[in-house]
């Protein structure tokens, strides 16, 4: 019931939008990410679950990018069940990630453990973290557009999830971890 109530209330539908879920602040490329979802050509949604109630970057981005003008932009607020969240991001159709400040990102994770298809701003330490399983985008004006003018008609992108999901068991285990702490402990 929860999920149907989710998807009903939020007016999306399964396997027809790109994901965003983080913090809504500047240095996650929310701008970067508005702005090339909405000069692509897709007919799928936008859905960003993140907080923006009474957020003068929230008025500052809708206007400066009209996303508001917009109905395939949608945000969503935010989603505290964890068994819900996951299922949304399992039937999105991509999530992009955008975050160029860090490191190991644990929403970059959940993503490739969960989402098929991923399309991440490309820095150093996400291409670290998500190697070949993600497609990866510049914010040079028009290319995260065309990469999801690229990746839109897709009907398959199950190869795209199993490669992430393969990252996953081969670098990101607690076992693997662990171990690599130790080695360091030890060393």
């Amino acid at each position: 019931d929860k999920v149907r109530t989710w998807y009903f209330e939020k007016g999306v539908i399964e396997n027809n939008y790109y994901l965003v879920v983080g913090r809504f602040v500047p240095e996650n490329n929310y701008e970067a990410m508005i702005r090339g979802f909405m000069a692509s050509n897709s007919d799928k949604d936008f859905v960003l679950i993140t907080n923006v109630e009474e957020n003068k970057f929230y008025d500052k981005l809708r206007q400066e990018t009209g996303f508001d003008k917009d109905p395939r932009v949608k945000f969503v607020g935010t989603v505290y069940d964890q068994d819900l969240l996951k299922y949304i991001r399992k039937e999105a159709f991509a999530y992009i990630h955008a975050h160029e400040v860090g490191g190991t990102n644990p929403g970059l994770l959940e993503a490739l453990a969960q989402t098929d298809l991923n399309l991440v701003l490309g820095v150093s330490f996400n291409q670290t973290v998500a190697k070949d399983s993600a497609q990866y985008w510049t914010k040079e004006t028009g290319n995260l557009a065309h990469l999801i003018d690229q990746v839109d008609s897709l009907e398959d992108v199950s190869e795209w999830g199993q490669r992430a999901k393969a990252n996953m068991k081969q670098n990101f285990t607690w076992e693997k971890i662990v171990g690599e702490y130790e080695e360091l402990f030890l060393s």
